[in-house]
């Protein structure tokens, strides 16, 4: 099977994720794609297959040198996301596509007007949806080139190589991929997530993160009667908000800025909560806007009353740079792999997070290798086929190129 067929076959399980859930997997449909894994990679000769009750799945292809060679390991996740439908997917190949405006469906265009990476395909094979759900490109691109790459080196076994163990997981796209991910049982010296966007990206900087969730008790009385008594809950949160720096926003910072985010926000007059979620690549910089976030809380207090407002603020991720850093070889080797498969390396920070980042506080060194996709989460998602299959090569490269390192 070739890896277009292998990435369409895998687009019709519906394995979108649910944040709200409190079971592991989020969703029993991720459990029904990882098993259908499961039995995929048996028949495909890996070895040491397991699932776990939690959706985990480890598999092994065996050493074929008597070097003595580092364990490595690659990783994608195959939930996709919350924020479209992932049911019922319509994939379509855009053959040698010419650079004009591609039509999903009636009315929903594709259109390089808007979305101008699509000129840096033209000539190539875009995987496309009908324009009503996601792709799943993130991350079943990613989980497609890894099989290849596996079953490849398989068949051919002049490329030596050392244990190449691959792990896929769920519920990455709500923040829990690596929480249980058994990285004793997976037992690499470093891995690779199979999981960023455009040809040739790789990342290993990533945000440092904190959710901050906001409470506001305020005091409802009688509108007609509330002269001197009412506490607007409403309006408190507006202020709350105004209070935030309006240039440290998503959608105003890019590289290497942080951000505050209101993700939500549920106002009534007696009480209101709300949101945040905070982001910095400067460990520093992170601690400073917790700290801010902290002040405007106390700032409110002074002004309504003690215990108006109360936050409570929770790390989720840090920047895996940290831990790549006193490893750079991790690195070194994905850039020779590129160069050696032709392809020129982008090398930039995440403004986000991956499993890679828990993993590499968790003892595993992982950055982040592209998979190919683009436009993730929605309808315009598309993934060009000679991306696959680049990615595909420079997974082969590596582990060849990980036979001939040296500690």
């Amino acid at each position: 099977m070739d890896i277009t067929n292998r990435f369409l076959k895998y687009t019709q399980f519906d394995t979108q994720s649910a944040e709200e859930s409190t079971s592991v997997p989020s969703t029993s449909k991720q459990l029904v794609f990882a098993r259908f894994l499961y039995e995929e990679l048996k028949h495909e000769g890996l070895e040491d297959v397991t699932l776990d009750d939690k959706g985990y799945i480890y598999a092994t292809l065996p050493s074929n040198t008597n070097e003595k060679v580092p364990v490595i390991g690659f990783i994608s996740h195959y939930d996709t996301s919350p924020d479209c439908s992932g049911a019922d997917i319509k994939p379509r190949i855009v053959n040698n596509y010419s650079g004009s405006d591609i039509e999903l469906s009636e009315g929903i265009i594709l259109s390089p007007n808007k979305f101008p990476e699509l000129l840096q395909h033209v000539g190539e094979d875009l995987i496309v949806t009908d324009g009503h759900t996601l792709l799943g490109a993130d991350d079943k691109a990613g989980i497609a080139e890894i099989v290849q790459a596996m079953v490849y080196l398989k068949e051919h076994k002049e490329i030596k190589h050392g244990i190449i163990r691959v792990a896929f997981n769920p519920d990455e796209e709500i923040g829990m991929g690596a929480h249980y991910f058994d990285v004793e049982k997976f037992g690499c010296e470093w891995a690779y997530t199979m999981d960023g966007g455009d040809i040739g990206e790789l990342e290993f900087e990533n945000f440092n993160a904190a959710s901050a969730k906001i409470t506001i008790k305020g005091m409802s009385v009688h509108p007609g009667y509330a002269k001197d008594k009412m506490l607007n809950a409403s309006l408190l949160a507006a202020e709350f908000a105004s209070l935030m720096p309006s240039d440290e926003r998503p959608e105003t910072t890019e590289g290497y800025q942080g951000f505050y985010h209101l993700t939500g926000m549920q106002t009534q007059t007696e009480q209101a909560k709300m949101s945040y979620i905070i982001r910095d690549h400067s460990r520093e910089k992170f601690e400073a806007r917790k700290r801010f976030i902290y002040d405007v809380v106390r700032q409110m207090n002074e002004k309504y009353g003690e215990g108006t407002v109360s936050v409570e603020v929770t790390d989720q991720y840090y920047n895996m740079k940290e831990k790549i850093d006193p490893q750079m070889h991790v690195i070194d080797l994905v850039l020779k792999a590129m160069q050696e498969v032709g392809i020129a390396p982008k090398v930039k920070p995440i403004r986000g997070g991956t499993d890679g980042a828990q993993l590499s506080f968790k003892g595993l060194p992982c950055p982040n290798i592209f998979a190919g996709g683009l436009n993730f989460h929605g309808p315009y998602e598309f993934v060009p086929i000679q991306s696959m299959e680049k990615a595909m090569q420079v997974i082969v490269k590596i582990c060849e190129l990980t036979s001939e390192y040296n500690h």
